[in-house]
């Protein structure tokens, strides 16, 4: 885990476990832990200046996520999945933000589209420096945002533990040229959907860019 801990952006109000959770799946799924790492207490605690205690939290948290398990050696290592997954974690996925948009078309104030325009704005300028790390983060963000919005905060965890999936079997692939300023431009049109508050017309797009994203 090389990214020292100057380079994070700590909000004041994060105990050491949610602290040690954050950093831990940042690297998974950023892929500086790659599949079979292990994940060492200690080394976790070292990077990060604290105790093993809330590190043992942390790991365990992301075992009960399902990003990691023991190893042969009971030591945890980083989860891998297989391509039988995809199908039925891009299944669950469309089941529940299909949920979340019928919804959030009834409930999500100005306030909250604006919020959403704001990422989309974001995620263009990460579109356009070619920065697809930002892009992917972007992109959890206003997925979960419209969960959030739609007062589904269960879904919202949900949805938070099957994209973590998503992304480690995604790493080391790569996208066709254009794919992400495709991806933004479906965003857009959930975006829009939902604050003309069209439900059919959003869950069908979304259902849509789930598919061609594959996510």
């Amino acid at each position: 885990m090389s990214r020292q801990l100057s380079e994070q952006r700590e909000d004041p109000g994060t105990t050491l476990g949610e602290r040690a959770y954050d950093y831990v799946r940042r690297e998974i799924l950023c892929g500086r832990l790659p599949v079979g790492s292990v994940v060492a207490e200690g080394t976790v605690a070292g990077e990060l200046g604290i105790s093993k205690t809330p590190v043992r939290q942390a790991l365990q948290s992301l075992r009960r996520d399902g990003l990691l398990e023991l190893g042969p050696r009971r030591q945890l290592i980083v989860r891998g999945f297989s391509t039988e997954h995809r199908r039925e974690i891009l299944d669950v996925r469309i089941a529940l933000e299909s949920l979340s948009v019928r919804r959030a078309c009834e409930t999500m104030t100005i306030e909250q589209i604006d919020h959403l325009r704001l990422l989309l704005i974001r995620q263009k300028r990460a579109v356009d420096s070619g920065d697809e790390d930002r892009f992917i983060e972007l992109d959890e963000q206003f997925h979960l945002h419209i969960a959030a919005s739609a007062g589904l905060p269960i879904v919202e965890r949900f949805l938070s533990q099957l994209r973590g999936f998503v992304r480690v079997m995604r790493l080391g692939t790569t996208r066709p040229p254009g794919h992400l300023q495709e991806v933004w431009a479906e965003h857009e049109k959930i975006a829009d959907l939902l604050e003309a508050r069209r439900p059919a017309r959003a869950v069908k797009a979304l259902r849509e860019h789930l598919e061609h994203a594959d996510y």
